[in-house]
């Protein structure tokens, strides 16, 4: 059986999980999410424990049971605590300014870039005097966060030889050496 797939999913107090139709919804005090589960899967809810069994021991019902596990978890986790992600702007002139849900960011282009967030996402942009600047993301969708963070960090990655881009705080990138001299 699947390791990630068979153990149980502990609710917490003020999370309320439902299905119906093989369609989860997972309410708590941050939010509601929904999430269609395949029917060859089952979803059990007993007690404040939410368990998943499969019909099959086929690999792609093994897959997907691993799948929905982790799906739901991820639900349950995003309405009762919620998901922060940190991006950090490194480069001389390179500036992030939130209005709303517009994402204005200057990464050395001849242009500034404005991004719109989904209304999901709440978005804030820090600039301190002597250090880098940092963008703070929260939703309680794991997946549309992760999926704005990467479209943010894919307007200027980080390059190997001076650092500069967009990263995350707290990821190292593998730095290169430049050219060295000739003596």
């Amino acid at each position: 059986m699947s390791r990630i797939g068979r153990s149980p999913i502990n609710v917490p107090a003020g999370v309320n999980v439902t299905v119906k139709d093989h369609v989860v919804t997972v309410k708590g005090p941050k939010g509601e999410l929904v999430q269609n589960i395949n029917p060859d899967i089952e979803v059990e809810i007993n007690e404040g424990v939410v368990t998943l069994k499969r019909l099959s021991e086929e690999k792609q019902y093994r897959a997907m049971h691993g799948l929905y596990r982790s799906l739901i978890h991820n639900m349950v986790v995003g309405v009762s605590e919620g998901f922060v992600k940190k991006m950090e702007l490194v480069g001389v002139g390179y500036r992030a300014n939130a209005t709303g849900q517009i994402l204005e960011l200057s990464l050395g282009y001849s242009h500034p870039i404005h991004i719109e967030l989904p209304k999901e996402i709440k978005v804030e942009a820090v600039t301190d005097r002597k250090s880098n600047p940092i963008i703070t993301l929260e939703s309680v969708d794991k997946q549309l966060l992760g999926q704005v963070c990467a479209k943010i960090r894919s307007l200027r990655k980080p390059e190997p030889y001076k650092g500069k881009g967009v990263r995350f705080v707290g990821e190292a990138i593998r730095r290169k050496a430049g050219k060295s001299a000739k003596v």
